[in-house]
């Protein structure tokens, strides 16, 4: 009996260390940085507070490509990527990370911040973006689904210019 009950502590020791580490290990985080590029309408440059510069791509959109290699600029691609631009580009932001936080790339995923602004909400609300739902970064996909059902039903911005 007296060794069972150090296994029995140990066994519980173990459980609850793996169950917080599977529990941290999807929690999102947040970081805050700079802005200093804006590379198209859904991908930035940002240095953060630390001084580390990071490719940041916006998590669950998508916009026209306008720069990505082999591929002619899309419909709306250079408009997706001005409005972009004027939300973000020299500003302070705050990204905050989903479950995932790097794709295949090595880019940040994020949902950025700015001035009290969702980016990623008003980029698919003013029809610059589509949704783009990767699992497990999941967060805000219904949000944006409805934004951009609503987007495509007015015929704003790409739903418009685009068909």
């Amino acid at each position: 009996m007296r060794t069972a009950i150090p296994f029995v502590a140990l066994a519980a020791a173990l459980a609850a260390l793996l169950l917080g580490r599977g529990d941290n290990s999807r929690a999102g985080g947040t970081l805050h940085g700079q802005v200093v590029r804006v590379v198209d309408g859904d991908t930035i440059r940002v240095r953060l507070d630390g001084g580390r510069e990071e490719r940041v791509r916006y998590i669950g959109i998508d916009t026209p490509e306008s720069v990505k290699p082999g591929t002619p600029v899309q419909c709306f691609a250079k408009k997706a990527s001005h409005f972009n631009d004027s939300l973000v580009s020299g500003r302070e932001v705050t990204l905050r990370t989903d479950a995932e936080q790097r794709d295949r790339y090595g880019r940040l995923l994020a949902y950025v911040y700015t001035g009290g602004r969702f980016v990623n909400r008003e980029l698919v609300a003013r029809g610059y973006a589509r949704t783009l739902t990767i699992p497990p970064n999941v967060a805000h996909a219904d949000e944006f689904a409805a934004l951009a059902r609503r987007a495509r039903e007015a015929g704003v911005g790409l739903w418009r210019a685009c068909r």
